[in-house]
């Protein structure tokens, strides 16, 4: 196929799989509308106030870096574990590789979609936090977003392990949930690491979203990359083995 028709293939499929998706009500409410919820709730337990809960922090401008880090993290293990391990487990990776498309652009078509609601779902959280609390933004644009980028595309070979390796859409969905919600309280997101008891505190080291939210929070409050070396290396193993991992293991049928 030549690079020009894939190129089209590609955006058509890109096209197709964003209806798919904002017709998922279960993807669209977690992605764009679950993380507005919990914003509007600690909005009006605490309004944007220092707090001690985010270490003398305004609770707005410091919970908004950890709840992009959940639509993140709810993109990799539940929309694209659910999506490709639906597709695979119906035949229709299988069914494409004897047509024109190859499954390749399916996917790739998918991890674009799947980035840009995320994208979305960071927008809309910085718009209400400005609009409605007046949050304060003291990092460097260019720099969050290349955190938000390798936050992402980490999570994303996650997902991709997992739909390529469980035998089912449902066992997928049971072992999305079972690593979702630890990582979602026990990293630090909804409120901070330090709080927790000294023994949940070493557990959250093992949690990978741990590193996404260290990472954000830290490029949201205007620190240098320099001082998160390891947060940044940890995410980009996790997405060296992803993609790696994936590439071995992945099943087409």
């Amino acid at each position: 196929m030549k690079s020009g028709s894939t190129g089209h293939c590609l955006l058509k499929m890109a096209w197709v799989e964003a209806k798919l998706f904002l017709r998922d009500p279960v993807s669209t409410f977690f992605t764009l509308v679950f993380p507005l919820i919990y914003l509007f709730l600690l909005g009006l337990i605490s309004g944007n106030e220092p707090t001690p809960q985010f270490g003398g922090q305004r609770a707005i401008d410091a919970s908004i870096p950890g709840l992009v880090a959940v639509v993140i993290c709810m993109a990799g293990l539940m929309s694209i574990t659910m999506t490709v391990s639906t597709y695979r487990e119906k035949g229709i990776l299988r069914r494409l590789r004897t047509t024109p498309v190859s499954p390749l652009v399916v996917l790739v078509a998918q991890v674009m979609v799947i980035f840009v609601m995320t994208c979305l779902g960071m927008l809309l959280l910085v718009a209400v936090g400005k609009l409605v609390y007046d949050v304060q933004f003291e990092g460097k644009a260019l720099s969050l977003l290349g955190g938000f980028i390798l936050s992402s595309l980490s999570f994303f070979g996650i997902g991709f392990i997992l739909a390529g390796t469980m035998p089912t859409v449902r066992t997928a969905w049971i072992v999305g949930m079972v690593l979702l919600y630890p990582m979602m309280f026990l990293s630090g997101a909804f409120f901070t690491v330090e709080l927790l008891p000294t023994a949940v505190q070493k557990v959250s080291v093992f949690m990978p979203l741990t590193y996404v939210v260290n990472l954000l929070r830290g490029l949201w409050l205007g620190e240098p990359w320099s001082s998160h070396l390891l947060d940044v290396g940890v995410l980009a193993v996790m997405l060296a083995a992803g993609v790696f991992v994936s590439a071995k293991l992945f099943r087409w049928e």
